[in-house]
């Protein structure tokens, strides 16, 4: 059947409005503050046949877009193979299984047939990050987790709805598991509403198009996304293209983990060669299959934005499977910090080994790091616990055109931070600071964003933190000159005396009582391009604007503001030699 353009545009938009829809219902339904105010979450639909990905909603998280797939892919196989009951119209699965496609066990998945004259059109899919699945700290993320059943409850598919209804049994069975579990009713009722808010738009649009017209751009949308990837990708001279990115430790062992990259690039295609990385690690910085791979196209979907979201897009990047590196874990390997902040990683490997080759369209390297800030506690005035989860912003790396972004949020997501107000509204703690954190970004032609500075009191009761952030020891990588951003810090005030957690970014149990105090400050992008490019006007609106001191244009940019407040440029060989000093791992073409 041939499709017009136009009405190849307008299912192609129909599709994407569903899955919009299913986000500001999942969104505006939650009760959880990271699902209802920072939108962590995503929805989308999904092929029968294997789980491919059709249309997701733009305000998802870009890395699940290809862990969704995994998860709904496993899901077909595994009802396949009897694995896993069949469905029928009304059923939902519930799963958060790291290994069968997923993310960190906060990620939780809802799955639901969609059904056309009795049999099953696509499939509609979910993830929401609950606030808690259990585990050995509030919160899930586990700084020092050396195994996945300390980190939380772990849920093979099964079906937490039957024919509509929730399964009570197995719903006590969760919340048995997990804290504050009396609000979870909220956030679970939210993820199937929005599935059902998706099941009645989508069947509008087939009743319109009819079914056939629908597969048949399906089909013709996969293969357009493919033909606009392999395009772009002819951008790109063919070669192979190497970069390193470090996670600062695993949390456990305090070592940096390495992350080696080869990017091939040869007809239209690319293959992306992850050994040589680090080895497995006993802390919770171990990421999945599925992550490692959505990591990857998430980095291209950045750099290619023009690509629709399809399983087309994907198909001309082949990625090798990392056997034996900790981007290739297996259980029972900890991995709460595979989502959040190895993929981060891993993006910023791709963004520094393509650099070079597409500087128009690559970055300096960003923030990388949703700071993931659990705390939880009691709250003697409700008389009820609570688990808080804060993530947090940074800084975008520099580019050919301009300064990064500041307190823009993490690479592998849209979501933001809750408002100030709100936290303090469902928690017993008061934000002392919320600021940018001026200065942190990059030092080059086009400065990295600068970071967040926070800090938090807790007010009253008695509460533990726990953290799992990266970017403590190694800041943002620079490109093409640039400097690096500033790196994450952590500073913990107890009875008044400063403590800096071990392992800088990550630490786990730290006990509060009201009056103790966390500062929090996110990195800095990279600076992109030599320092002593930039613009001396651009420098003297940023010392103006207090995001530099004057010692700082000079030493960073040579840059002397003078009294009468004119500029005077002093490229001294010092200078020069420090302002374009490279990032510490670049990229090049062999």
């Amino acid at each position: 059947m041939s499709l017009d353009p136009i009405t190849l545009s307008v299912i192609q938009s129909g599709l994407q409005q569903v899955c919009d829809e299913m986000d500001l219902s999942f969104s505006r339904a939650a009760f959880s503050p990271v699902i209802a105010e920072a939108n962590d979450r995503s929805d989308g639909i999904y092929s029968a046949e294997d789980g491919s990905l059709i249309a997701q909603g733009a305000g998802g998280l870009p890395v699940f877009v290809g862990t969704m797939q995994a998860s709904t892919r496993t899901l077909i196989a595994m009802i396949a193979e009897g694995r896993v009951p069949a469905p029928v119209p009304g059923d939902i699965y519930i799963v958060n299984d790291p290994y069968l496609g997923g993310t960190h066990l906060m990620d939780v998945r809802f799955a639901m047939p969609f059904y056309r004259d009795g049999e099953i059109f696509c499939w509609l899919s979910n993830t929401g990050h609950w606030p808690d699945t259990g585990g050995a700290v509030p919160g899930g993320f586990s700084a020092s987790a050396t195994s996945v059943e300390q980190e939380g409850l772990r849920l093979p598919p099964v079906r937490l709805f039957k024919k509509g209804v929730l399964d009570q049994e197995i719903y006590s069975i969760i919340c048995s598991n997990i804290r504050v579990s009396e609000q979870r009713i909220g956030d679970v009722k939210a993820q199937a509403a929005a599935l059902l808010v998706g099941e009645k738009r989508l069947g509008r649009i087939l009743d319109r198009y009819g079914d056939d017209v629908v597969r048949d751009a399906i089909a013709e949308l996969r293969r357009r996304a493919a033909e606009q990837m392999r395009a772009n990708i002819r951008l790109i001279p063919d070669g192979v293209y190497h970069s390193r990115a470090y996670v600062d430790s695993d949390g456990v062992v305090d070592e940096p983990l390495e992350i080696r990259l080869a990017i091939t690039a040869r007809d239209g295609e690319l293959s992306f060669d992850f050994s040589g990385s680090s080895k497995p690690c006993m802390g919770p910085m171990n990421s999945v299959l599925a992550t490692t791979l959505s990591s990857v196209y998430l980095a291209m979907r950045h750099i290619f934005p023009d690509v629709p979201i399809s399983a087309g897009a994907f198909e001309p990047l082949k990625v090798k499977t990392p056997q034996g590196t900790f981007l290739d874990a297996h259980y029972p390997r900890p991995v709460s910090g595979c989502a959040a902040e190895v993929s981060q990683r891993i993006a910023e490997a791709v963004f520094a080994a393509l650099v070079e080759a597409l500087p128009d369209r690559v970055t300096a390297a960003p923030a990388g790091s949703s700071g993931n800030f659990a705390l939880g506690g009691h709250d003697p005035d409700r008389n009820r616990d609570f688990v808080m989860y804060q993530i947090s912003g940074g800084g975008y790396g520099g580019n050919s055109d301009h300064d990064g972004l500041s307190n823009g949020c993490s690479t592998i997501g849209i979501s933001k931070a809750p408002p100030v107000e709100i936290m303090e509204q469902q928690f017993p703690v008061l934000y002392h600071r919320y600021a940018l954190r001026e200065g942190s970004g990059g030092a080059g032609k086009h400065r990295g964003g600068f970071g967040l500075d926070y800090e938090i009191e807790l007010r009253r009761g008695h509460a533990t933190a726990s953290f799992v952030m990266d970017h403590g020891r190694f800041g943002p990588q620079g490109a093409l000159g640039g400097k690096d951003g500033t790196p994450n810090t952590v500073t913990v005030y107890q009875d008044g005396k400063a403590i800096v957690p071990a392992h800088l970014s990550k630490a786990q149990d730290i006990p509060l009582k009201p009056g103790d105090r966390v500062r929090v400050g996110t990195p800095g992008g990279g600076g992109y391009g030599d320092p002593l490019e930039r613009d001396p006007e651009a420098v003297a609106q940023d010392v103006r604007l207090g995001r530099y001191t004057v010692g700082e244009a000079r030493d960073l940019f040579a840059v002397v503001l003078l009294p009468d407040g004119t500029v005077s440029v002093a490229p001294t060989a010092g200078l020069r030699e420090q302002a374009s000093r490279a990032a510490s791992y670049g990229a090049t073409a062999v």
